[in-house]
């Protein structure tokens, strides 16, 4: 076997691993993983062994494998690349609709707001920071997260879920590998349905051609 295609197969290897760690949040035995990448257990050993020199995953006390912070770090370093993207879409929602656009990504069982932009002309608007968090069945942002896990990109319309009195409507971002996100507004006031979610899906797909 050629050596670039020995290169190739080992880090696809390495990369398929990866995976299925992040996919196992109780961590994985090097056996699973193992079977799982239809291989031995000397080379899953080798993988993990160079995965982890770089900080990728890490071995508990039971000997599983599960995510390192070498991984978090690099992911902190995409986010802001990601509300670059975002942000030239989110301000034109924000602007058009009247009220306060956000980013929101998947972060575990919770729903963390990337990226926030306010309307300018408006004299009331909710006040949404960057960073915020809640459980994903919450509010529109979240659960606009969980419809594009099952393939629905639709608008979802939520009220006084996060915040009395607060309406939001958020879609998920279509078709990026490896993100799940959602695009939404929120406003103090309710907003008007023939209008708004055809405006926050259009801006979730105009940050999916962004990042694509």
């Amino acid at each position: 076997m050629p050596v670039a295609t020995e290169t190739a197969q080992t880090l696809d290897r390495g990369l398929r691993l990866l995976h299925l760690v992040a996919d196992t949040p109780a961590g994985l035995t090097m056996t699973e993983a193992a079977t799982a990448l239809g291989v031995g257990r000397a080379v899953v050993y080798r993988l993990a062994a160079t995965l982890a020199e770089h900080g990728m995953v890490r071995r508990d006390r039971a000997g599983r494998l599960r995510l390192g912070a070498g991984l978090l770090q690099l992911a902190r370093r995409a986010q802001p690349l990601v509300a670059d993207a975002a942000l030239p879409a989110l301000r034109r929602l924000a602007e058009t609709v009247g009220a306060t656009a956000h980013l929101t990504i998947a972060d575990g069982g919770e729903a963390y707001a990337l990226a926030v932009v306010e309307p300018s002309w408006t004299q009331f608007h909710v006040a949404y920071r960057t960073g915020s968090r809640h459980a994903l069945e919450l509010g529109a942002a979240g659960r606009a997260i969980l419809a594009g896990r099952r393939g629905d990109f639709s608008a979802v319309t939520t009220t006084g879920e996060l915040q009395p009195g607060a309406h939001g409507v958020a879609a998920a971002v279509p078709e990026v590998e490896g993100l799940e996100a959602s695009v939404g507004v929120v406003a103090l006031s309710a907003l008007d349905p023939a209008t708004v979610p055809a405006e926050v899906t259009t801006a979730a797909a105009a940050i999916a051609r962004a990042l694509s």
